[in-house]
């Protein structure tokens, strides 16, 4: 466990406002006069810790109101990558929901973008860890008219500023009912700009969730993707073009997907040769974090430490980084 502590780590698949220490959540609170059904943080502790997804959307809602100003999106992305450095992970690639604090509270997306920047300056010079930040639709939330919305952006932000926080257009949310294809409009107006896209997909639905982010949104990796496994052309076009699944085995047992975390197919997919990665998702809100995912991966699903090393190494060749930056972390990571 010590060695899995230590082991340099590249994280591509967490959520800000799903990472926010209850701490910070109580500090919020307090400042912004929102409402909470606690008061303190083992209070707090208490409320997180999954029950289903009903209580997981309230807890979500609630986050997301207490963030109510540009700091307070600084403040959480500070207290969020501190404890990224604390497991030594070097880089994080965050998505992050700029349209939920806009919708909530008229929180312009340049201001968000501006206090984004300043944690990020921070954690490179404090740290010397880094982040890039997937801004995500909403897919249950955005109308197609906030979506293109989002897209543009995105779409203008990045072309500004191409070495800024903002590298991705993302898709989250929940997935029923609002398939990529939904979407696609959307995603045409970043791809057009040469923007990247990372979506999820085959979490909640099955493949051919991950064929339309793939083929009509143009993702470059698949947020989960675990249901591939349904679909046997699809896990070896996966397999074939080494697309990588940002896979996050807790997350996929609290939201039912799997029954238990021994039924869960991070093995399957390995042994199938697909490009895996381990992800904490939401850690606040599951009781987890990126060194527990690795120590269930080596205690539940057998991987050796050499298997851990080679799943950050990959990490650190899918992320977003522009070259020079890219080849650096693999090479921290690599030593």
């Amino acid at each position: 466990m010590r060695e899995i502590e230590a082991l340099p780590k590249v994280e591509l698949h967490v959520h800000l406002e799903g990472s926010m220490p209850p701490e910070t959540l109580l500090d919020l609170a307090n400042r912004n006069e929102v409402s909470l059904p606690f008061t303190t943080v083992d209070e707090a502790l208490a409320w997180y810790e999954f029950r289903d997804f009903p209580h997981f959307a309230e807890v979500y809602s609630t986050i997301s109101r207490c963030i109510v100003t540009a700091d307070d999106v600084e403040r959480l992305a500070r207290d969020f990558i501190r404890g990224q450095a604390e497991q030594n992970i070097l880089h994080t690639e965050i998505t992050f929901t700029a349209f939920t604090h806009f919708k909530n509270h008229g929180l312009a997306f340049g201001d968000q973008v501006a206090a984004l920047r300043c944690a990020r300056e921070w954690a490179e010079r404090e740290l010397d860890v880094s982040f890039g930040v997937i801004v995500d639709i909403p897919r249950d939330h955005a109308n197609t008219e906030q979506s293109e919305m989002i897209a543009r952006w995105v779409r203008d932000v990045v072309v500004d500023d191409p070495e800024g926080p903002v590298i991705a257009l993302g898709l989250g949310g929940y997935e029923v009912g609002h398939l990529p294809a939904e979407f696609k409009s959307s995603f045409d107006i970043v791809r057009e700009a040469g923007v990247p896209a990372v979506c999820h997909a085959g979490e909640t639905e099955g493949p051919a969730s991950i064929s339309g982010a793939l083929d009509l949104l143009g993702s470059l990796r698949i947020g989960h993707g675990v249901r591939c496994l349904e679909d046997d052309a699809l896990t070896n076009r996966l397999r074939d073009e080494q697309i990588v699944l940002e896979v996050c085995p807790s997350s996929n047992v609290c939201l039912g997907v799997f029954n238990d975390i021994e039924s869960h197919p991070l093995p399957e997919l390995r042994r199938r040769g697909l490009a895996v990665t381990i992800n904490s998702d939401d850690p606040a809100m599951f009781g987890t974090s990126m060194t527990h995912e690795l120590e269930i991966a080596h205690k539940v699903f057998g991987m050796s430490m050499d298997d851990l090393k080679e799943t950050m190494v990959l990490a650190a060749r899918s992320t977003l980084l522009p070259q020079a930056k890219q080849q650096r972390l693999i090479d921290r990571v690599s030593r």
